[in-house]
């Protein structure tokens, strides 16, 4: 049978919780999930239940006629009063006879007459119609001398008793103005996390806060918070290597040739018109030459930006996968793991996730190796050959590596990455996306087999280039192309840090 999710908002009073639960029962709903905590919200319950669709309509009638089905995000209206009453018996419940009649629910109240104010009441109430706020301003004006401290109709102010709503509003700052269905799912899916964690001590405000730091972020450096580092490298007389390092997510590389330009990975789909305007201005004629990108593997740092080009974009059959289920868990051995699901969803919907509409698999193993990666196929750069390399699966699964002895170069995706060199502000990001899935590899043992066997082709390749330099250039899916020095990886030189504004 199919499964449903419900969200219910249920009195503050004791045996309030029950009802729902008989309403699911009674009409054969077999709960799966429940999740309340008043340290959170003393009112919201989130349930997943497994039912047919003629019970799962009638377990949502049942929860409606109780009153508690939560169908709507509505911001609902804060209004902070100050109102002097008279010194007299009943007074203040003369003033709550208002506040009740027009359906305002009390999220603060302070009244005290041997303090500072002795005759003043001040209230703070939510009011989800704005009419009816009107309507009791209009009444409370007419009755008391009262001063309105603070009115606020978009759900800023909200009290912590409402966090949930509070939330989705602040989720509504980030993605614009979805659907309440579409909020109330992601809560569900966002609750779900928050639970996970719980149960493994860890704090849910971390997992709130990170959610909202992760989009905020996403959101606030692109347009005229975007920045780029950028490196230039001749790789041959008529190859050239450039790094684009936006402020997010992974590193963007480009491959030009005189005749063409190739594409490894893609960045965020939020950053592209940035980018296509720092590519323009920093390597003339790059897009204009783009035949093709190269997705090392299916995380949306990576690849999100795939279906604004107008070119394929080669990959891993299970880097396609993945996308289609949007889970980078897949093909791993945590793929059941909600932290991973919902994480790729959430940074899907955050970084505008735009998937590649032209994908050509690479193909199955050939036999051949290098090292003990598989190599399954072959990416031409003008008249330069890089091999395809099939990971191990500790990252993500599917992910792939380029390489070539004759350049000296390695592309290692987010296996091998020279962690030193990431910015304060770039190493701050990236533990937020820590603090949801608890690690960003699939399979951290296989992972750092992978980096050792990488360090160590690269530790045997002798590349010379252009200018002098020598060594295996190591481009990691984040951070500066670096060379691998007495065992530490060092940025090659110069970086710029551009605008797309500039």
């Amino acid at each position: 049978m199919p499964k449903y999710s419900f969200i219910a908002r249920i009195p503050d009073h004791p045996g309030a919780l029950h009802p729902a639960v008989d309403v699911i029962s009674r009409n054969g709903g077999n709960i799966n999930r429940i999740q309340f905590d008043r340290q959170i919200d003393p009112c919201t319950v989130f349930f997943e239940v497994t039912a047919t669709d003629q019970a799962k309509e009638e377990i949502a009638r049942g929860l409606r006629e109780l009153g508690y089905l939560q169908t709507t995000l509505k911001p609902q209206n804060f209004l902070k009063v100050s109102v002097h009453i008279p010194h007299a018996p009943g007074a203040l419940n003369d003033f709550l006879r208002y506040t009740t009649a027009h359906r305002a629910n009390i999220a603060r109240i302070d009244f005290d007459d041997r303090g500072s104010t002795p005759s003043i009441l001040s209230v703070s109430l939510m009011i989800e119609d704005q009419e009816e706020v009107n309507r009791l301003l209009d009444e409370l004006k007419s009755r008391y001398r009262m001063e309105v401290i603070e009115y606020d109709t978009s759900g800023k102010h909200l009290d912590d008793t409402v966090f949930y709503l509070h939330f989705a509003q602040s989720l509504r700052d980030i993605v614009g103005e979805p659907g309440d269905g579409f909020l109330l799912s992601l809560l569900g899916d966002i609750n779900h996390v928050a639970q996970e964690l719980m149960n493994r001590g860890k704090d849910p405000k971390t997992v709130f806060e990170s959610v909202e730091r992760t989009g905020r972020t996403l959101r606030d450096t692109c347009g005229t918070g975007f920045y780029a580092d950028i490196q230039t490298i001749p790789l041959a007389d008529d190859l050239m290597l450039a790094c684009i390092q936006p402020p997010c997510g992974g590193s963007v590389f480009l491959l030009d040739t005189p005749g063409e330009c190739i594409m490894v990975d893609t960045g965020y789909g939020i950053y592209h018109p940035d980018m296509c305007r720092v590519i323009r201005r920093e390597i003339p004629g790059a897009l204009e030459r783009l035949s093709k990108i190269v997705i090392t593997h299916a995380d949306a740092d990576h690849c999100g930006a795939a279906g604004l080009f107008p070119v394929p974009s080669l990959m891993h059959r299970g880097t396609q996968e993945i996308i289609r289920v949007a889970n980078r868990a897949y093909g791993s051995r945590n793929q059941e793991s909600i932290l991973e699901e919902v994480y790729t969803s959430l940074i899907n919907i955050f970084s505008r996730f735009s998937p590649p509409h032209d994908a050509i698999l690479f193909s199955s193993p050939s036999g051949e190796r290098r090292g003990p990666f598989p190599v399954i196929g072959e990416v031409r750069a003008g008249r330069h050959a890089l091999e395809v390399l099939e990971g191990f699966g500790g990252h993500l699964h599917g992910q792939i590596y380029l390489y070539s002895r004759e350049l000296g170069v390695f592309f290692s995706g987010d296996t091998a990455i020279n962690f030193d060199s990431l910015t304060p502000e770039r190493a701050e990001y990236n533990t937020l996306a820590v603090n949801l899935v608890t690690s960003v590899n699939v399979d951290s043992a296989r992972a750092r087999e992978e980096r050792r066997e990488i360090l160590g082709i690269v530790r045997g390749t002798a590349g010379s280039f252009p200018g002098g330099r020598s060594g295996c250039l190591l481009c990691g899916g984040h951070g500066p192309v670096s060379l691998l020095c007495e065992g530490r990886l060092v940025p090659v030189l110069p970086i710029r840090r551009v605008s797309a504004g500039e």
